[in-house]
């Protein structure tokens, strides 16, 4: 029987794996993630490649931690937080701690059809800069 909140953490767990194709995994064949209405990545390839790069900043101790769903008229709504240090190519050493959400519309099988993700990037920036609380 499929339990959204069991698919949530098993999704969360995906992102702190450093395994990016695990991540894509959530996805259907054709499913998108857009990331701060940036160019949408179509498909598990170009998802795994989106996934990649978050996970290439913080190779040694990145969490994404699930924090809730929300069921809303525009879709489920799946509410994160990432922390982690920087320390990947060229990066600063910077411990970054930032929330944000995913909406997600789910296919017939329970797989993501559609991701449309946000978090501030203006504080992420910062965080990267300066690290946390600076």
């Amino acid at each position: 029987m499929y339990d959204p909140i069991v698919f949530a953490k098993s999704y969360a767990q995906a992102w702190c794996s450093q395994n990016p194709d695990f991540v894509a995994l959530f996805y259907s064949e054709d499913g998108s993630l857009n990331i701060n209405n940036s160019t949408p990545s179509v498909g598990r390839n170009a998802i795994a490649k989106s996934a990649k790069a978050f996970m290439e900043n913080f190779p040694d101790d990145m969490v994404v931690a699930f924090d809730k769903l929300v069921k809303t008229p525009m879709g489920t709504e799946f509410h994160w937080t990432l922390t982690g240090t920087n320390t990947g190519p060229n990066s600063t050493g910077k411990k970054v701690n930032i929330s944000g959400f995913e909406l997600w519309q789910l296919d017939e099988n329970g797989l993501i059809k559609e991701s449309k993700g946000s978090f501030d990037t203006e504080e992420y920036s910062r965080q990267i800069k300066y690290g946390v609380g600076y």
